[in-house]
């Protein structure tokens, strides 16, 4: 009977770190990204503010409570954030009809149409554009990979 060699240690230990430096390089051109979506939708927004407003647009009507909870975000940053976006008329808060002393969240028509602009900017898909050069199955199976290490996390 033929068993497969499991790697050593050394050999697990160097396929990690290959994984840790490239997670690290794509967080930096996430970060880098984020940073000019934040400047198309408004000048001057901070890239925590554009991820509060990510959230709200594709998440909403949400409360700021599940905002927070999705986020990982502080109460207290979150309300400056909420707060520049509503100034900005990219955000709209109504009173929630279930809890009278909450209030949903919402992204204003403007703050939509901006946001869809920015979404589906051509010089803005890389990872959409080089991931549509993969064939189907290895885009699945990334994606499977990729959430069973969130849900491990």
């Amino acid at each position: 009977m033929t068993t497969t060699a499991e790697p050593d240690d050394a050999d697990r230990l160097d396929a990690i770190h290959s994984v840790e430096a490239e997670f690290m390089n794509m967080f930096g051109r996430f970060r880098r990204l984020m940073v000019r979506r934040a400047d198309r939708l408004s000048p001057g927004l901070l890239p925590g503010s554009y991820k509060v407003f990510t959230t709200i647009a594709q998440s909403g009507p949400i409360t700021a409570t599940e905002v927070a909870d999705q986020m990982l975000i502080d109460k207290g940053q979150l309300s400056r954030a909420i707060g520049s976006l509503e100034q900005l008329g990219l955000v709209a808060r109504q009173p929630d009809p279930n809890d009278r002393r909450a209030h949903l969240l919402e992204a204003t028509p403007e703050g939509r149409a901006r946001f869809d602009e920015i979404r589906d900017d051509p010089s803005e898909r890389t990872l959409r554009d080089k991931l549509a050069q993969w064939n189907v199955d290895d885009v699945r199976r990334l994606a499977t990979l990729l959430h069973a290490l969130n849900e491990e996390a």
